[in-house]
């Protein structure tokens, strides 16, 4: 590092990184696949364990009321504090390494500092947020919404499987009544957040280059859309004279990948489908299914949207159909802090010799926070830029690398 005063064994530091991460891989709600969902006994068991690595970092570990797991290097609430994180939930039959990464790097970032001895102009805070993916209420970002009190009264409303909403879920946990705009920290107190994360995409190994730093994060809308016509005999019901629910949804999602060429850059995707009464000899009747829309620009996102809602109204008169539309969330495209991410592409430059911006796709707890405070990410190439998928992987030397750049990134602070 800096003068040789930071005498760190990086490949050991990178190592114990590796091996917290695959041991939080082994705690799931499925066995045979990594999956943890929201407040599920798997979030809780990781909780607990993350916990104790924080302490032995350092932090003093504590669960917010939503479940968002949060490590402080100082007791003081007063003193500003620079935010470090990621998410520990993960969608169904996820990878090793999208969440984890970050918390588990951002904990032994704070305990390299603490080791040396490094003189800050903040104290540190480590955040595992509870959820990002948004697969228990079909809706992301709940765990940073919540720690930036940001959650609406719709968002506690949203019912999962069960027909359990958000709000009565968190007050059973809790206790007490769920009150609105109450962040985990004080605002005023945290001076910046980084997320360090995988990037979910091709870019870094195309050029071979083990990190970049992120420019801006896509606005993304998550939609469900419901199809209604009328079951019938398979065998006895001609063409011409079904209502058949299924045969609309899927000329839909053909117009959705007609909207990705349409629109270009646009990401549009529709993944999770459920058909009734899901039976091989009678027409389908009713058909749901998700739609998940992604942009870098949102006045192009918006276009697209408003031509998809057209296409699906004109398909569902033409079949007969009865259609509706429900928009679940909405979340804007976020540039990240100039200031904060040049002191970020600097330390890049220090580390790796390269200064890559690339913008992300996917969407972050980032993108919440950085409606309070600066916020910056850094991206770890991942191989054949695969993720949300079991095969998900970042090599050891690129993870002592995005270790080396968040050290130098906060030892290299002299002041706020």
């Amino acid at each position: 590092m800096r003068d040789g005063t930071l005498d760190l064994a990086w490949n050991t530091r990178a190592a114990r990184i590796q091996k917290r991460i695959d041991t939080l891989a082994s705690i799931t709600d499925e066995s045979g696949m990594i999956t943890r969902t929201f407040l599920s006994p798997a979030m809780q068991k990781a909780n607990q364990v993350v916990a104790e690595w924080m302490q032995e970092a350092g932090l003093a570990a504590a669960e917010d009321r939503v479940g968002n797991l949060v490590g402080q290097s100082k007791a003081d609430p007063g003193s500003p504090a620079f935010l470090l994180g990621s998410h520990l939930d993960s969608v169904r039959n996820a990878g090793r390494f999208d969440g984890p990464l970050g918390v588990l790097l951002a904990i032994e970032a704070a305990d390299t500092l603490r080791s040396n001895s490094v003189e800050m102009p903040f104290s540190l805070a480590v955040v595992g947020f509870s959820d990002e993916e948004g697969v228990r209420f079909q809706n992301a970002y709940i765990g940073s919404k919540a720690f930036c009190g940001l959650l609406t009264p719709n968002e506690l409303a949203m019912p999962d499987q069960n027909g359990l909403t958000l709000r009565r879920v968190l007050e059973f946990r809790n206790g007490t009544d769920f009150v609105l705009s109450q962040p985990t920290l004080p605002p005023g107190r945290i001076v910046g957040y980084l997320e360090v994360h995988i990037e979910q995409g091709p870019v870094l190994e195309n050029e071979g280059l083990p990190l970049g730093v992120v420019t801006a994060i896509a606005g993304q809308s998550r939609s469900r859309l419901t199809w209604t016509g009328k079951a019938s005999h398979a065998g006895t019901t001609p063409a011409l004279l079904r209502r058949d629910a299924l045969s609309g949804a899927a000329a839909f999602i053909r117009e959705v990948e007609v909207a990705s060429e349409k629109f270009n850059g646009l990401m549009a995707t529709v993944g999770q489908l459920h058909v009734e009464p899901n039976v091989t000899n009678v027409v389908p009747e009713r058909v749901v299914h998700s739609l998940d829309v992604r942009h870098q620009e949102d006045s192009v996102r918006n276009e697209a949207s408003a031509w998809l809602v057209q296409r699906a109204g004109e398909l569902a008169a033409a079949r007969r159909l009865a259609f509706a539309w429900e928009t679940l969330q909405i979340t804007q495209a976020r540039n990240c802090d100039t200031n904060l991410s040049r002191r970020l592409l600097g330390a890049v430059e220090t580390v790796t010799g390269s200064a890559r911006r690339l913008p992300s796709g996917a969407g972050h707890d980032a993108a919440i926070l950085a409606l309070l405070f600066p916020t910056a990410m850094l991206f770890v190439r991942c191989r054949d830029g695969l993720s949300h998928h079991p095969d998900e992987f970042v090599s050891l030397e690129d993870i002592r690398a995005a270790l080396q750049v968040t050290v130098e990134l906060l030892s290299s602070w002299e002041s706020i």
